[in-house]
């Protein structure tokens, strides 16, 4: 299977590669395979996402957890290493220059570029490494796909539309779906 955006390499990239690396480009790392990230956003993308971000951040308010959006890197461990759209971390102890281990919570916003790697690699890496709640916005479509960890394994996901709630574990917090395609 070939993803697009897919660097071939004959070794796997490293942490270590990464931050040595003097490079400006942006791009993230699965099982040791460099992803290029996408061109940029549409407007689609960044008012979903500003308009997600806003709402968990206005939520989240007055707990430990802190709502965060790309460009962060997320270090899961030395051959994986991701960018995602809007992630929330709730244990300081992983917030230093960047993230270093799973947020709580991690939302990706589906675009042509990257949809199979979000709804496949992504969604596969993320439940290895332990994100609670894996949540994929279909912007064109107006509908959440939330995948729940039980058990060490993602559950099939709730597929919420445009005029529902979505219900996250994370404080008991609700957000309208119409707040966030508007």
């Amino acid at each position: 299977m070939s993803y697009p955006l897919k660097r071939e390499s004959t070794r796997k990239i490293s942490w270590q590669d990464y931050i040595s690396s003097k490079t400006e480009e942006r791009y993230e790392v699965i099982d040791g395979e460099i992803y290029d990230m996408s061109p940029s956003p549409s407007e689609r993308h960044q008012a979903i996402l500003g308009n997600f971000y806003f709402l968990l951040r206005e939520r989240l308010k007055n707990t430990p957890c802190r709502v965060y959006f790309a460009p962060l890197d997320v270090y899961l461990d030395e051959f994986n290493f991701v960018q995602p759209d809007i992630f929330v971390v709730c244990d300081r102890e992983k917030i230093k220059d960047r993230i270093y281990g799973a947020p709580e919570i991690i939302v990706e916003i589906l675009s042509p570029f990257t949809s199979l790697k979000d709804k496949r690699l992504k969604k596969a890496l993320y439940e290895k490494f332990g994100v609670k709640e894996y949540i994929v916005v279909h912007p064109d479509e107006l509908i959440i796909e939330r995948y729940l960890l039980v058990e060490g394994k993602y559950t099939e996901p709730e597929i919420l539309g445009n005029d529902e709630v979505l219900k996250l574990t994370l404080h008991n917090i609700e957000i309208p779906l119409t707040e966030i395609f508007e």
